[in-house]
This record gives C-alpha cells, structure tokens and sequence, in this order.
C-alpha cells in the first residue's frame, strides 16, 4: 500500500523546486485516483470540473475570447482602466530584471492587461497568457484567477496546484476586484511568475492592490460620496456635513464640519475604519462578529453606535450601519492613498505619521493596517529615490523594511553614510530573524 507524505508547504517559500516536485508527485496520484492530502477538496473539485470541460492535464492551450488587438482596443473602455497606472506604479516590474508578471482581467477572466519585463512577457507568450486569453476555469482549466472568479476569494496557487502541467513552474497569486456600491466582481488582480518569485508577503501585496483599484473606483463612480485626498476640511457644495476621521497612530479622533477634534476610544474608532471599508453598510450581527468573534453580540454593537451618536453627532444610520448620505467622510489613511494614487510619494510619506490604529489586535484592522503599510512601502521601494528610500527606512513603518534597506544599499554604496546605517540595521535585523 502507498502511504503519501504530504509535502511540507512551509518549502512554498523556502525550497520552491523541492516543494513543486513533492506536489507534483502529488498530483499525479491524485489524477490516477488516489486523492492526496496535499490538495484541499475544494482544489481537486474545481479539476474535476476543468476535467469534465475537456481540459487536457498534459498539454492544453488556452482559449482566445478576442484577438490581442481587440482585447487592448475594449481594455480601454473598461471600467479598471483608469486604476491600472496606479497598480502597475504598485506592483509591476518592468525592469529589464523583473520577473513577475501583473495581470488584470474582466469578470469572466479574459486577460485584458499585462505588464511586466520583456523576459517575463517573453515567458507568458509561450503559454499564451496574453491579452485575449479566456484564463477562466473552462478556459485554461484550474488556476489562482478562475479561483478568484469561482470563490469570490483571493486565492494564491503554486506549481501542481494548477491543473495543466505547462504551468506547473508557476505561482499565482489573483483576488477579485469588486464593484465599491454592488459588491460584483469587475475584474481580476493577478501576480504571476516562476515558482521562485512567490513570496509570503505576495498575497497581502495583491489584496493591497485590489483594496486601491476599488477605492479608484469608488471616486470615479460616486460623486456624491467620493473623498478627495487633499481637501478633508472643505465643504463642497450640496454635502450637508464633512468628517475626518484619524486613524493613524493611537490617538484616533473625529472631526466634524471643521470644528474640534473629539477624541474616540479605540473600539469606536475601530467601527468606524469598518464602516469607511464597505459603503453598502454592516448589519449589527456582522459587526459584532468582526470586533468580537464567536462572542460577538449585536445589543454591544448598538450600544456602541448609539455612544458613537452622542459624541460625534447622527453621522452613522442603522439597517444596515454605514454613514448617513449627507455624510461626506475622508480618513487621513483616504489621505495617504489619495497622494499614493496621484503620484505624490513625497506628501505621502509626509502624511503617514505612524500606522493605522496601532494599538488594535483586531484582525480586520490589522488587515487595513497592513495593506495601507504595504502600499507605501511598495510605492517608495519602486521609486528609485534614495532619500525617500532613506526616510521611509528611518521610520517606525519602514524601519523593518529588508527589500526597502536592500534597495538603498544598492542605490548608495558605502562612500554614502546613508549606506552603513542601512547595512547596520539590515545586519541587525538578520541577526534577530537568526535568534
């Protein structure tokens, strides 16, 4: 009797090739009928679909929904067009070393856009994983953007994880990006490269760059909600009220039509960051469950908003919670984003003082915390400036940042003093990680 050993996935990032071979082997146990351990149920049900739509395991091409040209010629009437310059600023590599790919698709997961190096494109032609491409499940069989497409998930799959063996020297990583009012799926957000690439921050990199396209989104389609970055104090015409809320650090406050700051404890201003993530509004059960668990009870949640009522004034509505549409509302993270997506690192930089909500162990926040953290972090590193670099290095966000510190050794060298307080801390941390 054959008795499996599971491949170890902690070798996903620290031995890539041993850990491909293992899931391979895996694989092909699985398809001859023998399910291994390696692959979750939900996995081998999505290849047994791909299977019964005729994808073929040893060699399949992809199927082509449009020409390469007429998929760039409707790209440019899509809805993501206009947030594909702020995620390829983000994520992208188009560095004549790059090796990832981004990819961005339409619901159905057509391929409509592709950056990257020429080696990496190079990469993609011979799968064909080019604009047109149809990459959903019934197009190319199992893969991390049919995942996306088919769980509403992001999903990150590595080497034999995706159906087709030509792939199998490939990780990707894809979540959806949704419609900020509807809550449907508009498009797909996909890192893809040799399984070496895939790193353990790649899927909080991508879920980054979705929460970005849907806040781009989001001012692009609703007018009357949208929160500029720069102009928290203004009071357009028509927008009964305006509140600024801050996040960032552990003095949170609120801010109403201008006047004074109102110091807000660290539960309430937790409600608040969930209601500015989701504009369609939390039923208090919802709510209960993100701040509490288990454990949660909705008669807190609505104590807790009926407190939030009597400090800040009636800016929040029930059934569901969200902030009443006479509300204008602007975070100082909208701020930071705000200047990322404009292009302006350098004010940026300038308005991120210290992390959002720094003293909450809550896991949604520490969501938003690290995707805000990210996007920064990502935006100075690509930016090629060594003193922004060098600040953002010397910051509380950045100060643990290796890529960052790698970044600037290479970009000083050691006649620049910049370069021996990088290398003594990127030395101080190795020997942490070695402790």
């Amino acid at each position: 009797m054959r008795h499996s050993v599971v491949p170890d996935p902690r070798l996903r990032f620290t031995a890539p090739l041993e850990y491909s071979r293992a899931l391979r082997r895996a694989q092909e146990s699985t398809l001859a009928g023998s399910p291994d351990p390696a692959f979750s149920p939900l996995l081998i049900e999505s290849w047994r679909r791909s299977l019964a739509l005729g994808i073929n395991p040893e060699r399949h091409s992809p199927m082509h929904v449009h020409e390469v040209s007429e998929a760039r010629t409707l790209r440019s009437q899509h809805r993501l067009a206009s947030a594909v310059p702020a995620l390829s600023q983000m994520l992208a590599d188009e560095s004549a070393d790059g090796r990832h790919l981004l990819i961005v698709t339409d619901r159905r997961g057509e391929v409509l856009w592709r950056i990257g190096s020429v080696p990496a494109l190079r990469q993609a032609d011979a799968l064909e994983f080019i604009e047109g491409a149809d990459w959903s499940e019934s197009g190319i069989g199992t893969n991390a953007i049919s995942e996306a497409i088919t769980t509403g998930e992001p999903a990150q799959l590595f080497s034999a994880e995706h159906l087709v063996r030509t792939h199998h020297d490939w990780a990707c990583t894809a979540a959806p990006i949704r419609d900020p009012s509807t809550g449907e799926i508009v498009g797909v957000l996909d890192v893809s490269g040799p399984i070496d690439t895939v790193t353990p921050d790649s899927l909080r990199m991508v879920r980054c760059g979705v929460r970005l396209a849907e806040e781009l989104l989001r001012s692009a389609g609703t007018t009357a909600e949208a929160r500029p970055p720069a102009t928290a104090g203004l009071r357009p015409p028509g927008t009964a009220s305006t509140l600024f809320l801050r996040f960032l650090g552990d003095k949170p406050t609120a801010e109403l039509d201008g006047g004074r700051r109102v110091p807000i404890t660290l539960r309430r201003a937790e409600i608040l960051a969930l209601l500015v993530s989701r504009t369609q509004g939390w039923s208090a059960e919802e709510l209960a469950y993100r701040l509490h668990g288990d454990d949660g009870a909705a008669s807190t949640v609505r104590t807790e908003m009926h407190r939030i009522r009597a400090v800040i004034g009636a800016v929040v509505e029930p059934n569901p919670y969200r902030f009443a549409a006479g509300v204008r509302v602007v975070s100082d993270a909208d701020v930071v984003v705000g200047h990322l997506r404009a292009g302006r690192l350098a004010e940026a930089l300038a308005a991120y003082p210290a992390r959002l909500l720094n003293r909450s162990a809550n896991l949604s926040v520490e969501l938003m915390r690290d995707d805000l953290n990210e996007a920064v972090a990502a935006s100075v590193r690509s930016s090629g400036n060594a003193e922004m670099i060098s600040q953002w290095c010397s910051s509380d966000m950045g100060s643990g940042d290796i890529a960052a510190a790698a970044t600037l050794a290479r970009l000083t060298g050691p006649g620049d003093p910049r370069f021996h307080v990088v290398r003594a801390r990127m030395d101080r941390i190795d020997r942490e990680l070695r402790a």
